[in-house]
């Protein structure tokens, strides 16, 4: 259950942040999305699964001196949200299905 919990937030936390291209988003906001499905997200659990996505290069954090983070997606991260590569392990990207 831990695990699927994981790789479906990391998901939702991708298309988001695709959504806020080319700016990038703060976690606060990336906080109030991922509680749209799980409304007992911590804004740590946000934090490690960013953290878990950028050791995976898929993210890139910025953090300000009060410990703010900005996060965008990386050219790998874009591929992987438009489907142009493979599924990645840890993430539960939907499969495109075609009617």
């Amino acid at each position: 259950m831990a695990k699927t919990r994981r790789e479906d937030m990391r998901w939702h936390l991708l298309s988001a942040i695709n959504l806020s291209r080319p700016a990038g988003i703060y976690t606060e906001p990336l906080l109030a999305i991922v509680r749209a499905v799980y409304p007992d997200a911590t804004h740590q659990e946000v934090r490690v699964n960013l953290d878990y996505l950028e050791e995976r290069e898929m993210v890139r954090i910025s953090k300000d001196p009060v410990d703010r983070w900005t996060v965008d997606l990386t050219r790998t991260g874009i591929d992987f949200v438009e489907y142009n590569i493979d599924a990645q392990p840890g993430v539960s990207r939907p499969k495109i299905t075609q009617a």
